[in-house]
């Protein structure tokens, strides 16, 4: 699939995209890419992202592509158990956190606890950083294996944001194109 040809929505994670985050490049470079807005980003409450959720995906237009970074991941995973004759083509999942594992972990965040395990109804690509420290590469590959997503051990990346040195991130452009072409 073009990436023209389905509607891009890109869900951030804990305290939202700030500016210079790489989900920043991609909504101003892909014309069908937008942010999936929360009310809150600093107090997530899960069943209200899951609805803004899947309120973007019924009225998109076209095909959707998910693009996830963080919490957002998660978010699309409880997202995930509601879809009915989805729209949802594929997601591209970036830097899980890894809700179990608790230590290092944000309080506010862990009212997304427990992790879905459950396969997501769509083709997935999860990109995982060896060095992220919300979560171990090992945790990201076994959330890739329970949700069936391709799962991409991309290096040293710390949390795939700006503090960790992250703006355009061509390489991660690479991998959603790549995806979209098995779409």
């Amino acid at each position: 699939m073009k990436i023209s040809e389905a509607d891009i929505l890109i869900i951030p994670g804990y305290q939202g995209s700030p500016e210079g985050h790489w989900q920043h490049g991609w909504v101003q470079k892909m014309a069908n890419a937008r942010f999936v807005e929360q009310e809150n980003w600093n107090k997530p409450d899960k069943d209200k992202w899951v609805e803004n959720i899947l309120q973007a995906i019924m009225m998109a237009t076209r095909p959707v592509v998910l693009v996830g970074h963080s919490l957002g991941n998660i978010a699309i995973a409880h997202t995930a158990k509601k879809l009915v004759d989805t729209k949802v083509v594929g997601a591209l999942l970036v830097a899980a956190p890894d809700l179990d594992r608790k230590k290092g972990i944000p309080k506010q965040i862990m009212g997304f606890a427990p992790i879905p395990r459950d396969p997501l109804p769509f083709p997935s690509t999860l990109i995982a950083s060896s060095n992220d420290p919300f979560c171990e590469v090992e945790a990201s590959a076994e959330m890739a294996a329970a949700w069936g997503s391709a799962f991409n051990n991309a290096g040293e990346l710390g949390h795939v944001n700006p503090s960790a040195g992250f703006g355009p991130w061509p390489e991660g452009l690479m991998a959603f194109a790549n995806l979209m072409k098995k779409i």
